[in-house]
């Protein structure tokens, strides 16, 4: 069949793989629907460039995915170290770090083709991440081709390709369905004939190679009937060995089939010459994942689960070692024992290569055939569903697991196993922040601490330290971190190192200590044991204590490091909770629009836990109260009753502080001392930067109350009333609101006027409206209306302030002469330009000031 209508696409391959013979490495993502001839495509180059070395690889839809199946593939043809890894059982980075040494052979193109990644497991959406970051200086064109119809908006696949749209070396490819002058050319006839098939078949090229190819002479349904036509003309034999393949996968052995079907040489040729399966190497593949769907769903129930028995019997005397395989065809055939023996077995595969999706579903899938197994069994089934469940931020089918794994352990009599999931159920409820999380950390010490010092009881002191932690008993805390230290450093169990130095840390920051060298230790202690979870954990901390101590350029570098990290090991809890930390260091550096963009992405986030979700509430509710948005108090609301519910002082002081905040800036008086009042109940034991936002609201407010212990500085010189010079602390930070909010005490025209002008570039109309009204108290008629509908007007949304640094931008100007023009401080320039950038979608300066200034929008006087 003839490639029509790809001659653009054929030529920017052509071009991106010339650009990654200069050794500036592409990534090509190739999207359509199925059957549009993305393979063909693919196919058609390779025959165009066959001085480069190809390898394929390709994801298969027709079972839950054996992680990284791809990158075997490309293994057996690349061979060299890469397959001795894979042989060894290598961990994914050696995995990803040995693929990327054998593509890079100094004066080879490799072309490298990954196929269908729309059922590609997480971690060889994680090996794309990787290689996308690292194909810069490579001389490497990767393809991928996928589905993009039907994509939903929490796919993972789509979260993949926005992260990978990201890097400089993606480029993209689009292919559409074929003309009515494509299809006559096709299929020949006339003008009707070709309209008729090609509103049948939308231009689809396989649909029409299919009827074209059954020779009817109308337009089938269907291309499932098309298809089966053409299988109806096969033999016995041969139709038996194309049921089997079609129950097999995509592209089955030939060696397979033979042992499942004892069919003779014939029949495969047979096969062969019908068209509907290729010949590749040593293994039969189906031309389209249509056609195979169309044979598999002709095949009669019974009959399939007979097939799938044999074919799972013919791979055990192969010598499989694929388990995700094995387990697949033990379901269909409905072999309990077999599943039993090989879902778990492909389970632990996966959460090793941190594919935790299909670890997931493969302890669901031995669950289901584990009736009948003793409670020991089932309590491990249960247990791993939990802890993988806990890692997508799936807590509440977590807490369900952990909850059946709990009873069975009892069941079982094994008070070791029973004490460890204890503590593991301790921290999946305080993730649903429904309480309990406490009792059963407390719960766990006490069974697990009369069986003696052991990994397991490492872990519950562990784990109540960081409840402790949690509830604001500090010195509680690092006494059982201390106690979980000894018992970790004498058993070698790196994975509780590190989550209790990482305890002892947060605790030192919180009262006042150094804190960092502890928590990059805790850092160094995961990554290089490949503790994952602990690395998220320290990734989300030190990102979190630089942004409560307003070094905010430390935050996002951890950040950065941190996201990337959690995407590329599909860590989704710590994922989500990084971002959320993300959000909050926008919301501070007045980067409003930015944060509700990434919060309303968090909220809209499948399986998010309800402690990410509470903090999320809080600052869409104090982002939108600040610029007088209506649903303030929906979300609030529902923040006060969540964090109530904890008990937890670090997560009831910020939720009562912005409700008192929200109050404030409406003119409820009572409402807002009241408030206040609440945070200050709870502050005593937080630090110095909760404290002095409760000191400031107090203040503020009008109560007659203080918060307790010392502020840090901003806070301190406000509440000392020095509020100028608090405010040129919050500039220094980066902090604008905080700095208007300082001014906005001050009885004097100019500090006022200060505030004022910050107030209504952010874009803060009820606090402005506050400062006017102090204004106009003190005698001032003449006060500028503010930028507000400004901002609504101008076609991207900028505020005045915004407009006013893109303009410097596209008079060449750095951030420090920005900085200089403007009297603010670099950072803060910085937050403006990342701002920009955002809201008018481009990837650089340049581009923004290119953009700008053919949209004549570049107008505003300086």
């Amino acid at each position: 069949m003839r490639l029509l209508e790809r001659e653009s696409s054929l030529a920017s391959l052509a071009e991106y793989a010339a650009e990654a013979r200069r050794g500036e490495g592409r990534l090509v993502l190739v999207a359509g629907e199925a059957g549009v001839g993305k393979s063909a495509l693919v196919e058609r180059f390779q025959r165009d460039l066959p001085d480069a070395r190809w390898s394929w690889g390709a994801c298969d839809g027709l079972f839950t995915p054996r992680p990284l199946g791809p990158l075997f593939d490309l293994a057996d043809q690349l061979g060299g170290g890469l397959l001795d890894l894979c042989r060894a059982g290598a961990g994914r980075e050696e995995l990803f770090r040995g693929l990327l040494r054998e593509v890079r052979e100094p004066g080879v193109l490799d072309a490298v083709v990954i196929e269908d990644v729309h059922w590609a497991d997480e971690a060889t959406l994680d090996l794309l991440r990787f290689l996308g970051r690292r194909l810069r200086d490579a001389s490497m064109l990767l393809i991928v081709t996928y589905r993009d119809d039907g994509l939903a908006a929490a796919d993972p696949l789509r979260v993949a390709l926005g992260d990978l749209a990201s890097q400089r070396p993606t480029r993209r490819i689009a292919l559409s369905p074929l003309s009515v002058d494509a299809v006559r050319a096709l299929a020949g006839g006339s003008e009707s004939q070709a309209s008729t098939l090609h509103r049948m078949t939308g231009g689809n090229p396989f649909y029409v190679s299919e009827v074209v190819r059954a020779g009817a002479g109308e337009v089938p349904g269907s291309a499932r009937d098309a298809v089966l036509a053409r299988a109806a003309r096969l033999g016995g034999e041969a139709r038996d060995v194309l049921d089997v393949a079609a129950l097999t996968g995509t592209k089955v052995e030939v060696r397979l089939l033979e042992s499942v079907t004892r069919c003779p040489a014939s029949a495969v040729d047979e096969l062969l010459a019908c068209g509907l399966v290729v010949g590749d190497g040593g293994s039969l593949r189906f031309r389209h994942e249509i056609a195979r769907l169309a044979v598999q769903g002709a095949v009669a129930a019974h009959r399939g689960r007979a097939i799938h028995g044999l074919v799972l019997a013919a791979l055990g005397s192969l010598g499989c070692d694929d388990d995700a395989r094995m387990a697949f065809h033990a379901e269909a055939a409905g072999d309990a024992a077999a599943v039993l023996r090989h879902a778990p077995a492909a389970a632990r595969r996966a959460a090793w290569l941190a594919s935790h999706r299909e670890a997931a579903a493969q302890f669901r899938r031995a669950l289901q055939f584990a009736d009948a197994a003793d409670a020991a069994t089932l309590a491990a089934l249960y247990e791993g569903l939990s802890d993988e469940a806990a890692l997508l931020d799936r807590w509440q089918e977590a807490a369900d697991a952990c909850e059946h794994a709990l009873t069975r352990w009892r069941e079982a009599g094994d008070r070791r196993r029973e004490g460890d999931v204890l503590r593991r159920l301790s921290r999946i409820r305080w993730n649903l922040c429904g309480g309990g999380e406490v009792a059963a950390a407390e719960a766990a010490v006490a069974v697990l601490e009369p069986l003696g010092p052991g990994v397991e009881l490492a872990w519950a002191y562990a784990t109540f330290a960081n409840q402790r932690m949690l509830h604001a008993d500090h010195d509680a805390a690092i006494g059982l971190a201390l106690r979980a230290q000894e018992i970790a450093e004498r058993l070698g169990a790196g994975d509780v190192l590190s989550d209790v130095l990482n305890t002892q840390a947060v605790c030192a920051g919180i009262q006042g200590g150094e804190w960092s060298g502890q928590l990059r230790r805790a850092l160094e202690i995961a990554l290089s044991g490949r503790h994952q979870d602990q690395v998220g954990r320290a990734f989300a901390n030190l990102s979190s204590l630089h942004s409560t101590e307003r070094r905010f350029d430390e935050a996002e570098r951890y950040l950065s490091e941190g996201i990337a990290y959690c995407d590329e090991h599909d860590l989704t809890s710590y994922s989500t909770c990084l971002r959320s930390e993300w959000s909050t260091v926008m919301e501070r550096t007045g980067r409003w629009e930015e944060s509700m963009r990434l919060n309303a992405e968090i909220l809209t986030m499948a399986g998010r836990s309800p402690a990410n979700r509470l903090c999320t509430l809080r600052r869409l509710g104090a982002i939108m109260a600040r610029r007088g948005d209506s649903g303030v108090w929906e979300h609030l609301d529902e923040a006060a009753v969540s964090a109530d519910r904890t008990g937890e002082p670090q997560q009831i002081v910020p939720v009562r502080l912005t409700r008192a905040e929200a109050y404030w800036l409406e003119g409820r008086a009572g409402a807002a001392v009241r408030e206040a009042e609440l945070a200050a109940d709870a502050c005593a034991d937080l630090d110095a930067w909760d404290r002095g936002s409760v000191a400031a609201w107090l203040r503020r407010t009008g109560s007659a109350r203080t918060a307790p212990g010392e502020y840090a500085e901003p806070y301190r010189l406000e509440v000392d009333g020095d509020p100028i010079k608090a405010a040129r602390v919050w500039t220094e930070l980066s902090c604008p609101y905080d700095a208007a909010l300082a001014l906005a005490g001050v009885s004097e025209e100019p500090a006022l006027r200060e505030a004022l002008g910050i107030l209504t570039g952010l874009g803060a109309a009820p606090a402005a409206r506050i400062v006017r009204q102090a204004l106009r108290g003190l005698g001032v008629r003449s006060l500028p209306a503010g930028p507000r509908s400004a901002t609504r007007e101008h076609p991207f949304g900028l505020t005045r302030r915004e407009r006013e640094v893109l303009a410097l931008v596209c008079a060449q100007h750095t951030n420090a002469e920005i900085a200089a023009k403007l009297f603010i401080s670099v950072k803060t320039v910085g937050h403006h330009v990342s701002a920009i950038l955002a809201k008018l979608g481009v990837p650089s300066r340049d581009v923004a000031a290119a953009q700008t200034i053919r949209l004549g929008l570049a107008d505003v006087e300086i």
